[in-house]
């Protein structure tokens, strides 16, 4: 979870200088870098509150690169729970980009002193001031006026807030990039939805405000709170035992609240907000989004796929469009391309060859809030249903769990996991819908609901999506919570989803919900819809979804059949087809590997391909496990790709270079083909220190050390390579594959000829390796170590593409599920499995490693997780399980 909050201005020479207490200098230069990062670590010293002689000790790190000159600065905030570590990768890359750098970590975190109060304008805000003041001495930053530096803020959740905050307090800040963060932190603890009801009336957010105040924080003093000061903890603990907000709750966070200091955000802002998140909706940065243009700043909003329930964050494009925006904001750069003012993340279907679901970007030159560009009104029907409020609050229904993410995974069960429990929620439905509808922001409607319940009905209203055959999709599992009495106006979540036709739209208004609060005393409501009642939808016709153009080939054919025909005039030589036409593709100069239409058969078999139109991609940090039968291709894929032999059609690109034997870019690859090889009377140190010296690079570029490390050959490495044993030759085999640590490592059957222990050594070895940020690509036959080991795969017979994509997506499939349950917070794992086991419609349940393995015999698996909620079992994941080696035999048609 990330959280955080912007900068005020402190006037210059203000009594609370900071105070320089300790220093400490180092330089980065990654492998890879153009340039190396010089970092800067400070120790802080400020007040503990305006006025106060104590002192808080604020750690920090400043990062710059690319020698003497001026330049903008940017202060990247941690997320709640983290430290300025967490930022250090971001802060090293925008140093490279001309920037200079501060990260630190705020109050309460880290390796810094004090209680966090969540962002106080007189602590955390303050503090940030005091580091602009600081930016606003230095000889190496941009400066726009006396102790006013250029900077921007960025973070995320917690850090993001603080860019706001400070932007509210502070002139000197220039521009700011806050992501999926919180506009009004009362709204967002005790969000309610009914319109006219005051802002106490909100409803606790009971399960995000535990993991806030109980899991996600060490305590330093010991408290009940941990790192929290003593009035957030009592806040906390109020509302906790009474499920409310009291004024003086709503008083303090909203210090903490950006929109405290709405009107003064005058700073250029790229708003980012999550479609996967609970705790900071969509609705929380549409806040942001309009108050940034009610004061005349430029304001671009992004509805990413991530949040903080989990989804593909988009850490990569989000970070290059936070770079665009300062390139334009505070350099200056009017080049600098910072995207569509609205932009949605949309899935677009399933990619076949490579087995992901494929994003598209939505985008439109203006934003038009949660009310979208039109509405459609969608009757509703059903008549008037009591409904009960059971005592304690308990069983409630479940839509998200806050902290367990992975609960998506039960979206390939083809069922959603909600779960709403008979008689305590009403039902409404519309018709099938004729045509497919769009929904892109908050839905309203009109309900009545008569209660004698002082101070009305708690209740949770959502949205399903109800295919033809019954089978109901709780979109991105939101709901709103809302008190309400009488006849009102309910504002459904902020939603960016499709309803195909044919399919249902039913409202559900439930009296529990798991993550939050409701009424201990038991207690029953009327709910009905007043006459001709709609739900009413809102659109954004101006959105424009990115579509897959046609290939290169179909518009560049004529042209490309001229280009031919003069290289054959030319050269007299047939090129068609080549891996090492074309030479660099900047597009995908950070793609690993990327291989499209790849095809080779050998002198005499005319009829037969070693490899035929294989195509697949391969990400940064994947361990890819290329499968397949003997015969299938595998080791011809693989010398190829290293520039052994040359292809008859197809490409390979590796970071964007066609691959030709002794292409330059095949310094940046590291290869164990079939077997090892070394000179067996000298030892491992003198055979990796002689393929070094070979390859004529400089002795420093080796990392020799670092690829010792991972290897683990340990004192061996000074022993005659006879006296190894396999296993030992196998790894000083791969440590020379790592030498000079590429970015690519491909490894054919590195655990031949290997013992179970030497495998499971060989097994961390390479999971080492891709720790480092690195990429991967094993081949190999034993599917049970594939398992363990790789993240990707791709699945070969014949020379042909069979499947591709995550291990759990090809192996999943059986009639077996597993439950992720951490066995530390098991007391007794087996005892839990009996439990389960002796539930009605569960065939067995068994320990396994991480969890539990079960077989259902016709409970429902949302059942299935309200009794293991109920039994306390700490759900971390639930899926199918199937092991690969099902899956493969099925793939290739072996036998079942």
């Amino acid at each position: 979870m990330r959280l955080a909050l912007r900068r005020p201005r402190l006037a210059a020479g203000a009594a609370a200088i900071v105070a320089l207490a300790g220093i400490g200098v180092v330089s980065v230069a990654a492998a890879d870098s153009p340039a190396p990062v010089h970092q800067s670590d400070q120790m802080f010293s400020m007040p503990q509150s305006p006025g106060s002689k104590e002192q808080v000790r604020i750690d920090t790190s400043y990062f710059t690169s690319g020698g003497s000159g001026r330049r903008p600065a940017v202060l990247l905030a941690h997320g709640f729970g983290g430290s300025k570590d967490d930022m250090k990768g971001e802060a090293e890359q925008l140093a490279r980009d001309g920037y200079a750098v501060m990260t630190w970590s705020a109050r309460g975190f880290g390796r810094s002193g004090g209680e966090t109060s969540l962002n106080a304008p007189d602590r955390e805000v303050a503090d940030v001031r005091r580091l602009i003041d600081w930016l606003g001495r230095r000889s190496d930053v941009t400066q726009d006026g006396p102790d006013d530096p250029r900077v921007g803020i960025a973070g995320g959740s917690y850090g993001g807030a603080i860019s706001l905050l400070t932007a509210g307090y502070d002139k000197r800040v220039d521009a700011i990039a806050p992501q999926i963060t919180w506009w009004n932190l009362a709204d967002s603890l005790f969000p309610q939805s009914a319109q006219g009801q005051p802002a106490d009336s909100g409803v606790f957010k009971k399960l995000w405000a535990a993991i806030f105040f109980t899991t996600s924080t060490t305590s330093k003093n010991g408290s009940a709170c941990g790192r929290f000061t003593a009035e957030l903890c009592g806040v906390y603990q109020r509302a906790a035992v009474s499920g409310k907000a009291d004024a003086a709750t709503v008083k303090l966070l909203e210090k903490s609240s950006p929109s405290s200091v709405a009107s003064r955000i005058k700073v250029p802002t790229l708003v980012v907000q999550g479609q996967n998140d609970s705790l900071f909706p969509l609705g929380q940065g549409d806040a942001i989004a309009r108050a940034v243009a009610a004061n005349g700043a430029p304001v671009s909003v992004d509805w990413s796929s991530g949040g903080h329930d989990g989804g593909d964050q988009e850490t990569t494009r989000l970070d290059s469009r936070t770079v665009a925006w300062f390139d334009r904001y505070l350099k200056g750069d009017k080049s600098a391309d910072t995207g569509p003012a609205f932009r949605v993340t949309r899935t677009g279907g399933v990619d076949t060859t490579k087995g992901i679901a494929v994003q598209r970007g939505a985008s439109a030159a203006r934003y038009p809030g949660l009310d979208g560009t039109k509405e459609r009104d969608i009757p509703l029907s059903g008549r008037a249903q009591t409904v009960s409020n059971p005592a304690g609050g308990s069983p409630p229904a479940i839509s998200t769990v806050p902290g367990v993410s992975a609960l998506s995974q039960l979206s390939s069960l083809g069922q959603s996991f909600s779960v709403d429990f008979p008689g305590q929620h009403a039902v409404f439905d519309s018709a099938p819908l004729k045509t497919s509808l769009q929904l892109t922001g908050a839905p309203r409607t009109r309900i009545t609901v008569q209660t004698d319940t002082p101070g009305g009905a708690v209740l949770f209203a959502k949205v399903y999506d109800v295919a033809p055959g019954g089978s109901e999709t709780l979109p991105h599992q939101l709901v709103a919570p809302l008190r309400i009495s009488g006849t009102g106006t309910i504002t459904l979540p902020a939603l960016d989803h499709e309803f195909a036709a044919g399919h249902r739209l039913r409202l559900v208004l439930a009296t529990t919900d798991l993550a939050y609060s409701s009424p201990a005393a038991p207690a029953t409501y009327k709910i009905s819809l007043p006459a001709g009642t709609a739900l009413t939808v809102p659109t954004d016709t101006a959105l424009s979804t990115a579509q897959a153009g046609l290939p290169a080939w179909a518009w560049g054919l004529p042209l490309g059949a001229l280009a031919l025909a003069a290289a054959l005039l030319l050269t007299g030589r047939r090129r068609t087809g080549r891996s090492g036409s074309g030479s660099y593709d900047a597009e995908l100069a950070a793609v690993p590997l990327e291989i499209s239409g790849l095809s080779k058969r050998y002198h005499g078999a005319a009829d037969r391909y070693a490899v035929r139109d294989l195509s697949f991609r391969v990400e940064r940090g994947q361990v890819l496990g290329l499968l397949g039968p003997n015969g299938a291709g595998k080791t011809t894929t693989m010398r190829m790709l290293m520039g052994l032999i040359r292809p008859d059609a197809g490409t390979i690109r590796i970071f964007g270079h066609a691959i030709r034997p002794g292409a330059p870019v095949l310094s940046r690859v590291g290869a164990f083909v079939e077997g090892a090889g070394s000179l067996p009377h000298l030892t491992g140190r003198a055979n990796l220190d002689l393929y070094w010296r070979a390859t004529g690079r400089p002795a420093e570029d080796s990392h020799v050390e670092e690829a010792l490390t991972i290897a683990g050959l340990g004192e061996a490495l000074d022993r005659a390579v006879r006296t190894y044993s396999q296993g030992m030759r196998q790894r000083l085999a791969i440590a020379q594959a790592m030498l000079g640590m590429p970015d690519l490592l491909i490894l054919d059957e590195p655990t031949n000829g290997l013992d179970p222990p030497q495998i499971r050594e060989m097994r961390a070895v390479v999971t080492r390796y891709a720790a480092t940020g690195r990429t991967v690509i094993v081949s190999s036959h034993l599917l049970s170590e594939v398992e363990q080991s790789c993240t990707h795969l791709v699945v070969m017979d014949k020379g042909r593409l069979i499947a591709a994509g995550p291990v759990a997506e090809i192996s999943g499939g059986g009639d077996a599920l597993f439950v992720g349950a951490p066995t530390a917070a098991v007391a007794d794992l087996e005892a839990t499995a009996a439990k389960v086991a002796a539930l009605p419609g569960v065939g067995s349940a068994v320990p396994a490693e991480g969890g539990l393995l079960l077989r259902l015999e016709g409970m429902p698996v949302p059942e299935l997780l309200a009794e293991l909620l109920r039994l306390d079992v700490p759900v971390e994941r639930i899926g199918p399980h199937r092991r690969l080696e099902d899956a493969f035999l099925t793939l290739i048609g072996g036998p079942a």
